[in-house]
């Protein structure tokens, strides 16, 4: 998914919705929801939290890590063991806090979107997890991803062969 379709996916799913039952979200919730991707080896994912908000923010992020270390999907697995989330420690001019998801590797077509990973995994907490997100989600602020041009690790060829 390109950074401009990751913007309007994450506007979409972090607009304002009515305060519904779990239930009432569960069908009021997009049937062909949009994966998001990532191409190449590597991605990194910057977003800005509300400053008051980076505890909650953190928690949705924990839940994330459980709810892939319960699949039985060894996609999902894959997914928990490269992804990382770095907290910026120096707040934006705006005063939010800038988190990075750094990716590597990444899992070839793969869906991280936060959400839906979180709905798969815990479907009785929809709306208490959409409401925690939303309210903790300040903005998208940048997406990079590509392939690995030159890995460090002494154990790794001196330039990867892509």
């Amino acid at each position: 998914m390109k950074f401009r379709q990751l913007v309007v996916a994450t506007a979409v799913a972090c607009a304002p919705i009515a305060v519904a039952q779990p239930a009432q979200a569960q069908a009021a919730a997009p049937a062909a929801a949009q994966k998001l991707t990532f191409p190449g080896d590597a991605a990194l994912w910057t977003v800005a939290i509300k400053p008051d908000k980076t505890a909650a923010f953190e928690q949705i992020m924990t839940r994330v890590r459980e709810a892939l270390a319960k699949s039985n999907e060894p996609a999902k697995q894959r997914q928990a063991a490269g992804w990382k989330v770095m907290k910026i420690e120096k707040p934006m001019p705006d005063g939010n806090i800038a988190y990075v998801h750094m990716i590597n590797p990444v899992v070839p077509d793969a869906d991280y979107t936060v959400m839906q990973i979180l709905y798969d995994a815990f479907p009785d907490e929809r709306q208490a997890l959409y409401d925690t997100y939303r309210e903790a989600f300040a903005a998208n602020l940048s997406l990079a991803t590509g392939k690995v041009a030159v890995d460090l690790a002494p154990t790794a060829p001196a330039v990867a062969s892509r």
